[in-house]
């Protein structure tokens, strides 16, 4: 057995520490100074261990690009590749960071590959994982018909032998899909699945991101009752207890600006939401583009449509860049129904370069 050198058991212990701390950067960073002390001490599985939560504290720190060229790196440039599982969770890992990256379609590649190195019958947990990160990514792409038919297959794996947790993250993902077709009953009832398995007790990061994320789609289906406003209320309270990333707690601001805006308090929901634009160099481009288009709705409905039209126009601009053209062409749409097909072509030409051609 290979002893473990004082160095990297430090290194190791203060990755996993700034981890649990949500300090993802600097756990990055140990991560790293791990990986390279075991590269040197000739121990090549804890040299691998590292870089992959080296990768892992890239992704949580929205570190997107970074992350992908190191998880491809664990994938490709190794003169013996890993074990079925561990390329199967990096292809999870690549496929989340490409999410993030806005390149949908590679995403989903990456977690095909997942899926078809880990069948259900022999590794169900990663199996599972892999399906919602391709679920995650067709849906992002708008391949809505492809995304609720992998959900349909998922639900058919979902057994007694899946662990809660990851029973509920899996009817969690499902639910999302349903919402996006419109398939609100069925959205309610795999999120009631999902919240059935959470427990703040258990964990409360989970509990936090599965109410942010159900608000979420709640309001998207403009569904504004008590139950959404205590999924608002519940990611609210766990975030304050256990901190979150700058997109966490703009998502937070922007489930907030959405429900005082169908509660008839547009002016609310466009002061949240000018700041989070007053925030792009930060935020991901599919936070801004819902926010924007958030936010010329709000204007519209405060009557100021000279206002809306920057806001719209931008957040074309932004689902484009984040590589979702169906909401691309849902602000195009809006923009249209709402300022006229005239006023629409000037305005986009004029302010974004967009073509109709």
């Amino acid at each position: 057995m290979h002893s473990v050198s004082p160095l990297y058991a430090a290194a190791e212990l203060q990755a996993h520490e700034q981890r649990s701390n949500h300090a993802f950067a600097e756990a990055a960073g140990s991560a790293q100074r791990a990986a390279e002390i075991a590269l040197r001490d000739g121990d090549p599985t804890s040299w691998w261990n590292m870089t992959f939560l080296q990768a892992e504290n890239l992704l949580d720190a929205q570190r997107f690009e970074d992350c992908a060229a190191l998880a491809a790196s664990l994938i490709s440039d190794l003169t013996e590749p890993p074990i079925p599982r561990d390329q199967a969770r990096t292809h999870i890992l690549l496929a989340k960071a490409r999410q993030g990256a806005g390149l949908l379609e590679r995403a989903a590649e990456s977690a095909r590959a997942a899926a078809n190195l880990t069948p259900a019958e022999s590794d169900i947990e990663i199996n599972v994982k892999a399906r919602q990160a391709l679920i995650a990514a067709l849906a992002d792409g708008g391949k809505l018909a492809e995304a609720w038919d992998e959900s349909k297959a998922l639900s058919g794996v979902i057994s007694d032998d899946v662990d809660d947790q990851l029973a509920g993250k899996a009817y969690w993902v499902i639910g999302n899909v349903a919402f996006l077709c419109d398939r609100v009953e069925d959205g309610l009832r795999y999120h009631e699945l999902a919240a059935a398995t959470f427990s703040p007790t258990k964990n409360l990061d989970v509990w936090a991101k599965f109410n942010k994320a159900s608000a979420a789609m709640r309001l998207a289906a403009n569904i504004a009752d008590g139950d959404t406003l205590r999924c608002i209320e519940r990611a609210e309270l766990a975030t304050d207890v256990i901190g979150g990333s700058e997109n966490d707690l703009l998502l937070l601001r922007r489930n907030r600006a959405h429900w005082s805006y169908l509660a008839g308090d547009a002016e609310s929901a466009v002061a949240i939401l000018e700041e989070i634009r007053a925030t792009s160099r930060s935020v991901t481009p599919q936070i801004l583009g819902d926010a924007c288009l958030l936010l010329g709705r709000a204007y519209i409905a405060m009557r100021d449509k000279d206002a809306a039209r920057q806001p719209l126009a931008e957040a074309v601009v932004h689902f484009e860049s984040a590589g979702a053209p169906h909401r691309a062409q849902q602000a195009r749409d809006f923009l249209k129904s709402e300022l006229g097909r005239d006023s629409l072509w000037k305005w986009l030409v004029r302010v974004t370069g967009f073509d109709r051609s």
